[in-house]
């Protein structure tokens, strides 16, 4: 088991050290269930009452509390403390599963795919033909990597990701089990006979360091391409429709959906279960609330929530209309009360 000492941890993530520096952890934990041998954190100072019962001995905690009794305890204060953390676990963390570089004999793989270097692919995985995936990427059990796409270097898709026909994946992507790129997106017409298919023509383009959570899909476009760009993170069970841009850095959280020709600026974030309309336009910076539902474009730096989503401001108003109204009908009543009194 690996030890650690406070002042080596705090090194590690160039934070202030207050207590005995010498104090040994050999792990990690919540403040709730830390023993005395493992380092804990306090993101945000709401939760300092934590400190009084945990049994951690050394603390992370975020630069408010700096100045809290430390009643024993060895305190790091971080300018960031969950980025702190994060690096701290890694020193605790068993080492990452092996992909040793080869092809699996129960994997089907083109004769017309070109392999890059130190590539893994595994068990029961297809890849189709005129497939290029680049050099150090994983493909994980039984994926499927369509005709003609394209996976760029040091990738890792994991287990049962679908990657369909012609879709374009750039370097360093992560893909979490269940992923679907590139499904037909909802391209339907009524008619006189029945309900028609429009063709879904298009592709689905993933730019380098983007990361997409389980069970996740993103349909194909129509025509062009379903866009998310560089350094997107997407939750889990999150729905892009086709022809929708994502702009780069996004955060889309557990949940969300993007309609059809939707397209984000960059660095927006959509809280879990929100919805956003098709063929509507939020500007650099948007941040939807959970849940809420976006019937119209937003301008840059927009923070919207409810449904139809509105801006706080406008939300709280409405919100506080109904208590206001009670307030002022009473007051009503004491008066013509009062009035009543003076006739009598």
């Amino acid at each position: 088991m690996k030890s650690v000492s406070a002042k080596q941890l705090a090194e590690l993530v160039g934070g202030k050290l207050l207590g005995d520096e010498t104090i040994m952890v050999s792990g990690v934990s919540s403040l709730k269930d830390a023993t005395p041998d493992q380092v804990s954190f306090v993101g945000n100072k709401k939760y300092q009452s934590q400190l009084e019962t945990t049994k951690a001995q050394v603390v992370l905690v975020c630069e408010e509390l700096e100045n809290e009794p430390l009643n024993g305890r060895t305190f790091i204060v971080c300018e960031c403390v969950d980025l702190a953390f994060s690096k701290v676990i890694m020193v605790f963390a068993p080492p990452a599963p092996a992909y040793p570089a080869g092809v699996h004999p129960s994997a089907v793989v083109s004769g017309s795919a070109v392999i890059g270097g130190n590539v893994h692919i595994g068990p029961c995985a297809v890849i189709s033909d005129q497939v290029v995936i680049g050099d150090n990427t994983v493909i994980g059990a039984g994926c499927y990597i369509g005709h003609e796409s394209k996976i760029g270097a040091n990738c890792f898709i994991s287990p049962n990701v679908t990657v369909m026909y012609r879709c374009y994946i750039g370097n360093r992507v992560i893909l979490h089990p269940g992923v679907v790129v590139g499904g037909d997106g909802f391209g339907f017409v009524p008619g006189p006979r029945g309900i028609i298919k429009i063709p879904q023509t298009g592709i689905v383009q993933i730019d380098d360091d983007v990361e997409i959570g389980a069970n996740t899909t993103l349909d194909r476009a129509r025509f062009g391409k379903t866009w998310i760009k560089a350094g997107v993170k997407i939750d889990n069970q999150v729905m892009i429709a086709h022809n929708v841009v994502v702009g780069e850095c996004s955060l889309l959280v557990a949940q969300s959906g993007i309609a059809g020709s939707a397209e984000l600026g960059r660095g927006v974030i959509l809280a879990a279960k929100a919805g956003v309309n098709g063929h509507i336009t939020l500007g650099d910076g948007v941040q939807i609330a959970g849940t809420s539902g976006v019937v119209k474009s937003l301008p840059a730096g927009s923070i919207a929530l409810g449904t139809p989503a509105e801006s706080q401001r406008e939300f709280m108003t409405r919100w506080t209309l109904p208590k206001k109204v009670e307030k002022l009908s009473k007051k009503i009543e004491q008066l013509e009360n009062k009035l009543k009194e003076l006739k009598g």
